[in-house]
């Protein structure tokens, strides 16, 4: 740490709130690596303004980080967009220190107890049903009914461990999972009730005749223990309830607008729960989708 850094510091409980004013600009032009001096700073001091002080510059500095690291993945080009690395992103708005190889290490558990009961003589209907078997019966992930709108239900470190989550979390979540088993998984924001597609240009022409338009072989619905399907079915109930135009509602999206709708989930919970300050920043995150 240098000199003036340390100085700085060193200034953080000095009675003058002119003098903390300008501490604090300094501090904040850094990044979350100093945050460690900056907590043993916090464990030292006796005196409860100090600490106070410390966890709001604390606080200012890791939503920086998790700003920084949302607009870098939404930049980034497609190939290296991950989706599970954009959902960690968002669970760091309320888990800054979250142990990022401890959730690695919860998805390959269940993966691979997946991935050992799948063979390529499977039909991708056949492989979806038993990933459905694993994540709703064996596992029994599902919607947290007793308080859907819970801000915890959109973070994936709380789904791992609670086996709960919302419906646009669940969907990311199921996509995750898909995807790591080499399911040609994508994201479908049906309405009120995201879904997921399981998609190949190929066999859908196969299936559904060479002059169908959509690459969607069939769909399923985390919300309802991945229950599959068709197109048909899908565009009968979009017709009933007049949304329209059909292709908004049964053809995939991109993984940021998954991501985008989970932080737009997120404010909600947050408004329902009256959290105030977590509401601002997420707008700020928003932001960054344009």
């Amino acid at each position: 740490m240098n000199r003036k850094l340390n100085a700085l510091i060193g200034l953080l409980d000095d009675p003058d709130s002119t003098v903390f004013e300008m501490v604090e600009k300094e501090l904040l032009k850094e990044t979350d690596e100093i945050i460690p001096v900056l907590e043993q700073k916090w464990e030292n001091s006796l005196d409860g303004n100090c600490q106070e002080r410390i966890e709001n510059i604390i606080q200012h500095l890791q939503f920086k980080e998790t700003y920084r690291l949302l607009q870098d993945w939404i930049l980034a080009e497609d190939e290296n967009r991950d989706l599970l690395t954009g959902f960690l992103t968002i669970d760091r708005l309320q888990y800054p220190d979250l142990n990022i190889l401890s959730i690695h290490a919860k998805l390959e558990n269940i993966r691979k107890k997946i991935w050992l009961e799948l063979n390529n003589s499977l039909t991708l209907l056949e492989k979806t049903t038993i990933v459905n078997h694993f994540l709703f019966n064996i596992n029994e992930f599902a919607i947290n009914f007793k308080n859907v709108h819970s801000p915890q239900n959109c973070f994936l470190n709380q789904i791992l461990d609670t086996r709960k989550g919302n419906p646009v979390s669940l969907a990311i979540f199921y996509t995750i999972m898909a995807r790591q088993l080499d399911l040609p998984a994508r994201f479908i924001d049906f309405p009120k009730n995201p879904l997921v597609a399981i998609v190949d240009a190929k066999l859908a022409r196969k299936v559904h005749g060479p002059n169908t338009e959509s690459d969607v072989l069939f769909y399923l619905n985390p919300s309802n223990r991945g229950a599959i399907t068709s197109i048909k079915e899908i565009e009968y109930h979009l017709r009933s309830n007049n949304f329209y135009p059909l292709r908004n509602y049964t053809e995939p999206k991109s993984d940021v607008m998954m991501i985008k709708l989970l932080v737009e989930t997120l404010e909600q919970s947050y408004q329902s729960v009256n959290f105030t300050d977590k509401k601002e920043r997420i707008h700020e995150l928003l932001s960054l989708f344009v």
